[in-house]
This record gives C-alpha cells, sequence and structure tokens, in this order.
C-alpha cells in the first residue's frame, strides 16, 4: 500500500517563499490556541476574543461592566490597537463607530492573543459587517405608571448611563421614594422605576443624569402632566 504523500501547492518547486513561511508560521502559532484558549475571567478587565460569525475579533471590555456572567459591555478594537497606523485602519474597517456594545458571554472564546488576528476581519481586509449580533451597551432608567385597566406611560426617562450598577442604584433609589409617595399622589396607579436599554434613537425625551441635578419624586410626578 502506497502511503500518502503531501505536496506543496503553487508553481516554484524548492524551499517556502518568506511569505509562505510567515503564513505556515501564523497557523501553526494558531492551532494550540484554538485547542487551549486562556480563560476569561470576569471583572479583569482584559481584552477578550469574541466570535462575530465566522470571524473573531479583538474586544476591550468596558472598565467596571465586565463583571456580568451573562453579559458584558465592549468595545471591538482593531487587532493591531496599541499601534499608529492600527487606528486610521479600524476607522476604514468600521470598527472606532461602534461604541460600546453588549456581549453575551457566550460569544467569548477566551482572553485576546495575537495569534487570533489572522481570523479577523481586519486581517481579510473586510469591513465589519452592520450586523454584528450586539446591540448598543447604553443603559437607562424609566419610571412607569401601571394602571389596574393594563394602560401604562412613562413618566420618566433618565439616560444613558454608561454603567449598568449606575442606572440599578438610581432606579432603587426612586423604588425607595416611590413606595412613600406614589401610591398618594397617583391612585389607582403602580409606580416602578426600571433600569432597561438605553434608547439611542428616542435620546431627546431623556434627562442626562449626569447633567441633571438629583432626581427627587417630584421630577417624577411632574411627568404626569407632561
Amino acid at each position: 500500500m502506497k502511503r500518502p504523500s503531501f505536496r506543496r501547492c503553487g508553481n516554484a518547486p524548492g524551499a517556502l517563499s518568506p511569505e509562505d513561511q510567515a503564513v505556515v508560521d501564523q497557523f501553526r502559532a494558531l492551532l494550540p490556541v484554538l485547542r487551549n484558549p486562556e480563560a476569561w475571567t470576569p471583572g479583569h478587565g482584559q481584552d477578550i476574543a469574541v466570535r462575530i460569525g465566522p470571524f473573531i475579533e479583538r474586544a476591550h471590555p468596558r472598565p467596571g461592566d465586565d463583571h456580568g456572567t451573562e453579559t458584558i459591555a465592549v468595545a471591538l478594537v482593531h487587532p493591531d490597537t496599541g499601534h499608529a497606523a492600527a487606528h486610521l485602519h479600524g476607522h476604514q474597517l468600521g470598527y472606532t463607530d461602534r461604541g460600546w456594545l453588549r456581549c453575551e458571554t457566550t460569544a467569548i472564546l477566551g482572553t485576546w492573543q495575537p495569534a487570533y488576528t489572522t481570523l479577523t476581519h481586519a486581517a481579510a481586509n473586510l469591513p465589519l459587517p452592520d450586523d454584528i449580533g450586539m446591540t448598543p451597551a447604553h443603559y437607562a432608567v424609566h419610571v412607569e405608571a401601571h394602571h389596574s385597566n393594563g394602560t401604562s406611560r412613562t413618566l420618566l426617562r433618565l439616560g444613558p448611563y454608561t454603567q449598568t450598577w449606575l442606572a440599578s442604584h438610581d432606579a432603587d433609589r426612586l423604588n425607595t421614594e416611590l413606595a412613600g409617595r406614589a401610591a398618594t399622589v397617583l391612585p389607582g396607579f403602580t409606580v416602578i422605576a426600571k433600569d432597561t436599554v438605553f434608547a439611542v434613537s428616542d435620546h431627546e425625551r431623556y434627562t442626562d443624569p449626569y447633567l441633571a441635578d438629583v432626581i427627587t419624586m417630584d421630577d417624577v410626578l411632574a411627568g404626569v402632566s407632561t
């Protein structure tokens, strides 16, 4: 029985060219990384490798918002981030105009390693697709009045928040005030504050929590007449 033999594809026999050797070296470096990716640990601020369709991209977690077990906030960055030419190339391919995004932890392959570079859109000189499977990671607080007949209305919108815990903190604080006053001021309604996703397209209807003074119950009830 003949043993199978492998031949190098190409027009010229002999030793590999420097360009071909570089490809082979990259492939060899990639194999152990794919087989044994370095585990990602929430809350450590490490750049991560995330799946975007058939590609793998480098993502930078948002400081203070990278400890979720199901979803964290990240920004997609060019794989050569840190080098002078990376910003311009990243802008051309759509890396720099995405902002913060919600990334499900199930899409995280592991911590970022340079060997992943060959699997990115940038390495193929392709722009990121319009739909990358991630929604903007901006957050908000909505104060809503729910009537017993099933109708409801939003009294106040706060946002955008850049971190989920800040939105949750303000929602909890408002709910404490609402529990004491809303029942008497708005009889028949249940008023609650909840943290939610910031609707970028509806930004004019929001009050910026970072520019406004401390939001009080009076601000909430002012929404009844607007």
